[in-house]
């Protein structure tokens, strides 16, 4: 959520970030500030007649000890007619505070100085991209059917048992998942994220808190009695762990193994065919806290992370600085990572890397005390390192040989042979 000094201090710079971000309702900041100038009013009118009841109260007892009961009373009856006020001033309080907050979390975040400006995917900046290309035959396959050849993935179970994009992996094709996910968190483990197993659940107070609610409600899977969400990403229950903490010492690193729920609505056709898009999925998840003045270093450094694990799986990448238009309602600057699937001739994308800088820790009101004792807000960040669907995809596509597909060698260890055949 945007801080509301933002709005008292830069109006014009407020106004430039949303229109990079592509945001539409801009009536929104005319109207927040018109409340918060009215909150304002209010707050002061309430405060001065809570210092007029202060003053009346104390003539009272005075009154009272000098035996003048009368005046006493008159003034007791004036105390309490302010009270009265004092009320309605709390209850005008509570009902703009409201509809200030509703407004708010209706506004994105802002875009870096370094966010490209365009709408769409093809206005994204290529940062880099890696030189290797695999050398595949005439015959490679797409990655559904090696999955159909070796009995990796049954797709017509998975719909059989719940519904179109559940995959079911069976034998090597499970192996393999466990193969990534265990090396995946032993890869951040090894570079200092400590390890969590977060519930695959979250109540509203937590999709709030991530920006989830109310940009994505209708991405998510809900389960309306119990007004719990399935997460969508393990970022959301990790970075609630300090939702309304005070963090002692940063960075705070932390990773994550999920399945994830996402309701993709509306994606059809060859794009979504085989793990192109699916509504669950596993992904191994990183998320950072830091220093406002050190969390830019520190998405560099995940993004070089995450640059190095998909160098180790042997897969060509390239990495994308989005636009502001492409970019997630929460982040203010994101990397996207896509890997080229050889078999299907296109690039999918496998990981974002982004930083909120105070954006959720303002909703969840997630702090740390500076070196002057103040109280101010951290910054977060997350990654995915990273979701497997497009990776077992590229690693079938790109590794595979007639003999079979040919594993990375980081993965052996994990999986326990070189190939899948």
């Amino acid at each position: 959520m945007l801080s509301i000094q933002l709005f008292r201090t830069d109006k014009e710079l407020l106004l430039e970030g949303l229109k990079k971000k592509n945001f539409k309702d801009l009536h929104l900041v005319d109207e927040i500030i018109a409340l918060d100038e009215e909150r304002r009013k209010v707050q002061a009118e309430s405060d001065t007649l809570a210092a007029t009841i202060n003053v009346a109260s104390k003539q009272v007892g005075m009154l009272m000890a000098q035996g003048k009961k009368e005046e006493a009373d008159l003034q007791k009856a004036t105390v309490a007619a302010s009270k009265d006020a004092a009320k309605n001033f709390i209850q005008q309080l509570a009902t703009i505070e409201t509809d200030l907050q509703e407004k708010l979390l209706k506004l994105p975040n802002l875009p870096h100085s370094s966010v490209p400006a365009g709408k769409t995917p093809e206005d994204n900046e290529v940062v880099r991209q890696s030189k290797d290309t695999p050398n595949l035959t005439a015959q490679k396959l797409p990655h559904w059917e090696l999955a159909a050849k070796y009995e990796l993935i049954d797709f017509e179970l998975g719909n059989k048992i719940t519904g179109s994009g559940f995959p079911v992996y069976i034998g090597q094709g499970a192996r393999l998942q466990r193969a990534l996910i265990s090396y995946f968190l032993d890869y951040n483990i090894a570079a200092g994220y400590k390890e969590y197993y977060p519930p695959y659940m979250v109540n509203e107070a937590s999709a709030y808190g991530t920006g989830q609610l109310p940009d994505k409600e209708g991405q998510m899977y809900h389960a309306t009695e119990d007004n719990f969400y399935l997460i969508p990403t393990a970022e959301v229950p990790v970075t609630n762990i300090y939702r309304d903490e005070i963090i002692k010492e940063l960075p705070v690193m932390m990773t994550a193994y999920s399945p994830c729920f996402r309701r993709e609505a509306g994606s059809y056709g060859k794009d979504v065919r085989g793990l192109n898009r699916v509504h669950q999925f596993d992904k191994v998840e990183i998320v950072q806290f830091s220093h406002p003045g050190k969390s830019y270093e520190a998405l560099e450094q995940m993004v070089f992370h995450i640059e190095k694990l998909l160098q180790s799986l042997q897969l060509q990448y390239r990495i994308l600085r989005l636009c502001g238009g492409d970019m997630s309602f929460t982040s203010a600057l994101t990397y996207d990572f896509e890997v080229y699937s050889a078999a299907q001739e296109r690039w999918l994308e496998v990981s974002s890397v982004s930083n909120f800088e105070s954006f959720q820790t303002n909703r969840m009101k997630i702090r740390f005390k500076d070196e002057n004792g103040k109280t101010q807000l951290v910054h977060s960040l997350n990654g995915s390192s990273l979701a497997l669907p497009r990776i077992v995809a590229c690693i079938l596509e790109n590794h595979q040989t007639p003999e079979g597909v040919k594993l990375p060698e980081v993965l052996i260890p994990y999986y326990r042979d070189s190939f899948i055949k």
